[in-house]
């Protein structure tokens, strides 16, 4: 491991970005050194913009892609290396604006009964009834779960926080159903081996396969679950900074676009 590459990891570990933070941007920084066959630290200001200007006309890497890159590189020339923000500026691309679509409560219930296994079953359950993120609900423990106050606990989310979530009634029937028969270890979803928890990108692949037996023809991932708990929450009658704090949102703006997916008529009576 080069010093420049040890150093980019402690100064990542010091300001507490995540395990998938340093692989990526680890990754975009080697992208662009073997790009220039030279190492980062020799390479100018001029230069680094060529490159991401190269991803984004040459390469046709999307607008997110660059965006990553880009902090990828700001963080390595501005945190490790000491370079001047304003001798230095990246400028971000903006990403186009697009609403996700939405599952009906219909076909939320077609797609779980079209799931094969009890554990995706459970676990697609929990993303939709929690709105959590997959990344989140595999990590997920049996402690995690408290049926005397009726929440789920989720350690250390996006963001490196604690929050708590709903439990509602019938999820917490199902779970129990699933603790009888799976009895699963130090994780809720264990993985195959038991030595850890499920993969997501499993996951993501058992939700396109099950998606495709529902015959739902719309768009999207996994995420979709999470994307219909907030939107269901909203035309049920929940107010935007609850949801905020179901969700784990940050900002109170990107709670709002699911304003936008509701139901017209639905969307009309809350304005």
């Amino acid at each position: 491991m080069s010093k420049l590459r040890e150093q980019m990891i402690q100064d990542m570990t010091l300001r507490g970005l995540s395990p998938n933070t340093h692989r990526t941007y680890l990754q975009a920084v080697s992208q662009m050194a073997q790009h220039y066959g030279r190492s980062p630290d020799r390479i100018s200001n001029r230069d680094v913009k060529a490159y991401l200007f190269h991803l984004h006309q040459n390469k046709k890497r999307s607008t997110s892609t660059c965006n990553v890159a880009a902090a990828a590189l700001r963080f390595l020339y501005h945190q490790t290396l000491g370079r001047s923000h304003t001798d230095f500026d990246i400028p971000i691309a903006r990403k186009p604006r697009k609403l996700p679509h939405v599952l009906s409560r219909d076909e939320v219930a077609r797609l779980l009964s079209r799931t094969h296994f009890l554990k995706h079953r459970v676990l697609f359950l929990v993303a939709y009834s929690t709105g959590l993120r997959v990344s989140e609900v595999v990590k997920l423990r049996p402690s995690d779960i408290d049926s005397g106050r009726m929440v789920i606990r989720v350690e250390q989310g996006k963001g490196a926080k604690d929050r708590l979530t709903l439990l509602s009634p019938r999820l917490l029937e199902r779970l129990r159903e699933y603790f009888r028969r799976e009895q699963p270890g130090d994780f809720l979803f264990s993985s195959r081996d038991g030595r850890g928890h499920l993969c997501a990108a499993a996951l993501k692949h058992a939700f396109s396969r099950a998606k495709g037996r529902a015959e739902i023809k719309k768009p999207g991932g996994i995420h979709m679950l999470r994307h219909a708990f907030a939107t269901h929450m909203l035309e049920a009658g929940v107010d935007l900074h609850t949801l905020q704090r179901l969700l784990g949102h940050r900002s109170i703006q990107t709670t709002a676009r699911y304003l936008h997916l509701m139901e017209p008529a639905q969307r009309a009576a809350r304005t």
